[in-house]
């Protein structure tokens, strides 16, 4: 029996993305690898809710808050074999084969791995290059890809290393590193094809600005900062 895929994407408000990555994740269902597609939803306002209905998604409602939307979907999916994905990236045309050939291989090679795409902006710049780069560099080097990338990970994996906790921010960074810390570097695998994300962020704030906003966010994380000081720095808001 095939293994099967269920497609978790967390949104709030998120109706200018989602239907062009709900439009590429029908070629996985009509390839027959995705089983479902669950929408945890924190609280949409805007067309959100509609377009998964239309799509004919499962809808998860909760609290605001990426790692607790991703707990709860996660909760609700049926497959063997789990791909997390923000609502603003969609995986590269080749994204099945890629997925394919991970599942179908040598069950002691994909046991305790799980995989991320490479890091791709949706626009064409000097300033996108330089940063899908460095994050390149990060996901390679030190094991430290974003929740951009996607996260592909079995049910059965996903539930030993405790999923996603209940975070606001760096719930993917979190994830990583138990994954790291239980099996080792080489539990990561980095897929050939990319996840094309938007620039959006990058364009309002400036790469620069960003860049350094987000690197100052990590440190105040590693630092034991409260999740509420980080995220009020992230989103730029006085305090």
């Amino acid at each position: 029996m095939a293994m099967s895929v269920s497609v978790v994407i967390p949104t709030f408000n998120a109706s200018k993305g989602l239907p062009a990555l709900l439009h590429r994740l029908t070629d996985g269902a009509v390839d027959g690898i995705v089983r479902e597609v669950i929408i945890a939803d924190g609280g949409s306002t805007d067309e959100t809710l509609q377009i998964a209905e239309n799509f004919g998604a499962t809808l998860a409602m909760g609290e605001k808050g990426r790692g607790q939307q991703l707990q709860t979907g996660a909760r609700l999916a049926r497959g063997e074999w789990l791909l997390f994905i923000h609502a603003d990236t969609i995986p590269a045309k080749d994204w099945i084969g890629e997925i394919r050939r991970f599942i179908d291989g040598d069950a002691m090679q994909r046991e305790n791995r799980a995989g991320v795409f490479q890091l791709e902006f949706d626009e064409r710049n000097i300033g996108a290059s330089i940063v899908s780069w460095g994050a390149m560099i990060r996901t390679r080097i030190f094991k430290l890809p974003y929740g951009d990338q996607g996260l592909l990970i079995s049910r059965r994996l996903y539930d030993e290393i405790g999923g996603y906790g209940e975070m606001s921010l760096f719930e993917d960074v979190d994830m990583i590193e138990r994954l790291v810390k239980l099996h080792g570097r080489k539990a990561l695998h980095v897929f050939n094809s990319p996840a094309i994300t938007s620039a959006r962020r990058y364009n309002e704030e400036g790469y620069i600005r960003r860049v350094i906003r987000n690197f100052f966010c990590i440190m105040m994380y590693r630092c034991g900062m409260s999740m509420k000081t980080i995220s009020s720095f992230y989103h730029g808001q006085k305090r």
